[in-house]
């Protein structure tokens, strides 16, 4: 709204006005209006959720070896980033960009899906909330109409990076010289080879682009659902998820604004891909709410994000990473979401395999991992055998595995960006 009125103003030669048509000073905006927003509102919010005894669920405390118990805390706290972020967004972003508007819609979707998981928790007294397979249609559901729309409008196109011989023997890393749609991604460690979704369906012949274009949009679902669900896992601590998706928002906000601008997208390699500048916008906002949110969540928690945050920010990692075509870097990047995430895979199916065989053996101590962390063995389950359960030798305090997590990801965002040099 605001870009809008102050380019207006611009063909006044009205002092300042210009400012608004750099990326940088937008973004450094939106950054600190987030700020703002999600330490005032926050402070209001939570003030009015205890009014209103509106509490997470209790949760167990027999789990934490250090006695901490989390009673009296609200819950929804995802309704502070989410206001925190769209804000900011609405007032300084171009709302006409296509991309600008996938992340918006992105955001409000898993927001309400998120809200629907709590409100049943809370005001239904349901401890598992929304039943999973609702939630599975929600999260499939964002991530077909995000690949649909990627797929059928005619802004979203990408000029392809190309090597051109030099005379010296060296060579220049060019784009096209038209824009137009295409089907590859960047595939990490790789030089001046990216990955083709329909030279991958080759083998189909000459409906290889339309069965790309499918497999395109089915990679996207599997992103949005995985990194959504991994991000949900990992809200279990205090300030956990928030910390760890700061990280990886400045990490995914530097490649964006890479892959929009020609010259560092020359320099790297990789696709240019015209008006993906606004996700930087919306990338720093994400991180300013992130950031401002962690003035309440960081421990002990004030409130704490809920599904209501949790799934919508995996929701946001994972369609911002299929627009700048970096889908197959998240491995990396959210190293921590995928790692929580197998944990509870091998956890539920090793203990369905071994207990057709009539035998109660898990692998770890609980899931997903962090849990693993502070669990003392006199607090597992006498009536089962755990492969790894002398690991770790002795339990962490909930701050200090936060705290780690958040080091292991910022290694990881460190090597994401590294992988555009080591190819």
């Amino acid at each position: 709204m605001l870009y809008y009125i102050f380019r207006y103003f611009e063909q006044y030669d009205i002092p300042g006005s210009h400012l608004w048509s750099y990326i940088s000073f937008r973004a450094l905006l939106a950054l600190i209006l987030s700020l703002i927003i999600s330490a005032w509102f926050g402070e209001w919010f939570i003030k009015w959720m205890k009014r209103k005894k509106i509490f997470e669920v209790e949760r167990d405390p027999s789990i934490d070896p250090f006695g901490v118990e989390k009673k009296g805390v609200p819950t929804m706290g995802g309704i502070i980033i989410i206001v925190a972020m769209l804000v900011p967004v609405l007032l300084l972003g171009r709302l006409r960009n296509t991309y600008l508007i996938l992340m918006i819609i992105t955001t409000v979707w898993l927001g309400i899906l998120g809200f629907a998981d709590d409100y049943i928790k809370i005001f239904r007294q349901h401890k598992e909330g929304l039943k999973g397979k609702y939630k599975i249609v929600g999260q499939v559901s964002i991530g077909f109409i995000v690949g649909l729309v990627l797929y059928l409008s005619p802004d979203v196109v990408m000029r392809e990076n190309i090597s051109v011989p030099h005379k010296n023997q060296t060579e220049v890393v060019k784009h096209e010289q038209e824009a137009h749609k295409s089907l590859i991604t960047t595939i990490p460690f790789t030089k001046h080879h990216n990955l083709s979704y329909s030279e991958m369906m080759s083998f189909v012949g000459e409906h290889k682009v339309a069965a790309g274009w499918i497999v395109f949009v089915l990679m996207t679902i599997l992103v949005v659902t995985a990194v959504s669900n991994g991000a949900n896992l990992n809200d279990g601590m205090d300030g956990m998820c928030a910390g760890n998706s700061a990280i990886i928002g400045v990490a995914l906000g530097i490649l964006a604004y890479v892959s929009s601008h020609i010259g560092y997208a020359s320099y790297f390699d990789i696709m240019y891909i015209p008006h993906s500048e606004e996700l930087v916008i919306f990338l720093a906002a994400f991180v300013g709410a992130m950031v401002g949110f962690l003035w309440y969540n960081a421990f002990p928690a004030q409130i704490f994000m809920g599904d209501t945050g949790s799934l919508t920010i995996g929701g946001i990692i994972g369609v911002c990473a299929v627009i700048i075509h970096k889908e197959l870097l998240l491995p990396i990047l959210c190293g921590i979401f995928f790692i929580e995430s197998l944990s509870v895979i091998i956890q539920t199916q090793w203990f369905k395999i071994m207990k057709k065989k009539g035998q109660r053996v898990r692998v770890f101590r609980s899931t997903p991992i962090h849990d693993t962390f502070r669990r003392l063995d006199s607090q597992l389950d006498p009536t089962s055998r755990y492969i790894l359960k002398g690991w770790p030798a002795r339990p962490f305090h909930e701050s200090k595995i936060t705290i780690r997590f958040w080091i292991t990801t910022i290694i990881l965002a460190a090597l994401t960006i590294i992988t555009l040099k080591i190819r």
